[in-house]
């Protein structure tokens, strides 16, 4: 088979409602108690789910809920951990939890390889990944974002309230991610739309997340046509030329590699932006020594990624089995809070305090397990250099409103709205 005809059809031709698998009623409205019915798009885990954590800890470790058809929330370090490794019984075909079950045949390879694949399929994948996201690689775009966030910061020049999430921090992953898989620029709005519709919004009717669904699916179909006809030096032509196995990959795998890149590869990283500046805004000790003393930066990052990880994966429990007392049934959610874990009190020394010197950090702010993020370079990258260059430019600042601040609810929590005042 060519690379051409893998792609002769059209992009939905293999697509219909009735792929998507099994779905339940949406449940919606406030949570009275999260141990029992707790729900991580309601606007109090939102803003601030630090004190139900630590509630749940003390209280139930793994709290349970009948929303989204059923779903299972550890937040001890030890229990994220051992449902992270354990590939036996919990499946990662699906890792954004909803209302609806993608089918079972889905596995091992899942809907948005290979953070949606199972073992052997997921080493395997993972590893066709690997060079594009290697250090020397992501080292040659260092300039690039250098000068995109210069750009940035020039257009902000003479405001004395600027937005760090709305005008700084959502853009600069947008734009690294754009040019490593060769899409077009402009296409920047539709890439941020396609996070707010696909991991934001889980909670709307399936057919109206299908239809979020086959507008991604198009929008890739076409630029894959457009790499096609025009092959270059980017992943996409990467993806299209690659094999596994020895044999070239289908469009299903190749599209769902670049939905992953196209939407988690943004959203993780401009919430680890935009909430380091926003603890750096409120926060100025730790802020001017970060100034006065430039080579604590790497200990900072680290420190802003382990109490401000922004990532929440999920996992479909195979088979009706107990764990840890709780009687979960084939095809619950589990929720795997990384931030929580992070914050764990048997793991972590003074885990509720930010400490930009903190030596000894062993985190999962990229996860745990196979699935630990293969891009944690290219984030840990854009995250140095997105403050480098805010600080060289405003070197003092603090939050404008901080009542103003809105932050993003669901399995990727950053701040979407930060005024912040420079002046």
């Amino acid at each position: 088979m060519s690379v051409d005809d893998r792609f002769s059809q059209g992009p939905l031709e293999d697509f219909d409602l009735g792929d998507l698998g099994r779905d339940v009623v949406a449940i919606t409205g406030p949570v009275e108690d999260f141990a029992t019915d707790f729900d991580h798009t309601d606007p109090v885990y939102a803003a601030d789910p630090f004190p139900i954590w630590d509630e749940l800890r003390e209280r139930c470790p793994v709290a349970h809920t009948e929303r989204y058809g059923g779903a299972w929330l550890p937040v001890r370090h030890e229990d994220v951990s051992a449902i992270a490794h354990d590939t036996e019984r919990f499946s990662s075909r699906s890792p954004l939890m909803n209302n609806n079950r993608p089918p079972m045949d889905l596995a091992p390879m899942g809907i948005a390889p290979p953070i949606s694949s199972d073992p052997p399929f997921h080493g395997d994948f993972r590893r066709v990944l690997l060079p594009p996201f290697a250090p020397k690689a992501i080292q040659a775009l260092e300039p690039s974002m250098v000068a995109y966030c210069d750009e940035l910061l020039d257009a902000m020049e003479g405001r004395d309230v600027v937005d760090a999430a709305v005008d700084y921090a959502q853009h600069i992953p947008v734009r690294v991610i754009t040019d490593m898989l060769g899409f077009p620029r402009e296409d920047a709005d539709q890439h941020r739309e396609f996070v707010h519709q696909l991991l934001e919004s889980v909670n709307v009717p399936m057919e109206e997340r299908w239809g979020y669904i086959a507008g991604l699916i198009t929008y890739l179909f076409e630029r894959v046509q457009d790499h096609l006809a025009e092959p270059r030096d980017d992943l996409t032509t990467y993806l299209i030329e690659a094999e596994l196995d020895g044999e070239p990959m289908p469009p299903e795998t190749i599209m769902g590699a670049m939905a992953l890149l196209l939407l988690a590869g943004i959203d993780t990283t401009w919430s680890a932006i935009g909430a380091s500046i926003w603890h750096l805004a409120g926060h100025p000790e730790d802020r001017e020594r970060l100034v006065a003393e430039p080579e604590l930066m790497p200990f900072a990052i680290e420190e802003f990624l382990r109490a401000y990880a922004p990532v929440t994966m999920a996992r479909l429990v195979k088979e009706d089995m107990e764990y840890a007392g709780c009687p979960m049934k084939a095809e619950d959610w589990v929720l795997l809070p990384f931030p929580a874990a992070n914050r764990d009190p048997e793991v972590f020394d003074r885990p509720d305090e930010v400490l930009i010197d903190r030596k000894a950090n062993r985190h999962s702010a990229f996860g745990l397990g196979v699935h630990r993020c293969l891009g944690s370079n290219l984030a840990r990258t854009e995250l140095r250099i997105a403050l480098e260059r805010w600080l060289a430019r405003y070197p003092d600042f603090s939050l404008a409103d901080p009542d103003a601040v809105r932050w993003s609810g669901g399995q990727v929590r950053g701040p979407r709205l930060l005024p912040i005042r420079v002046a």
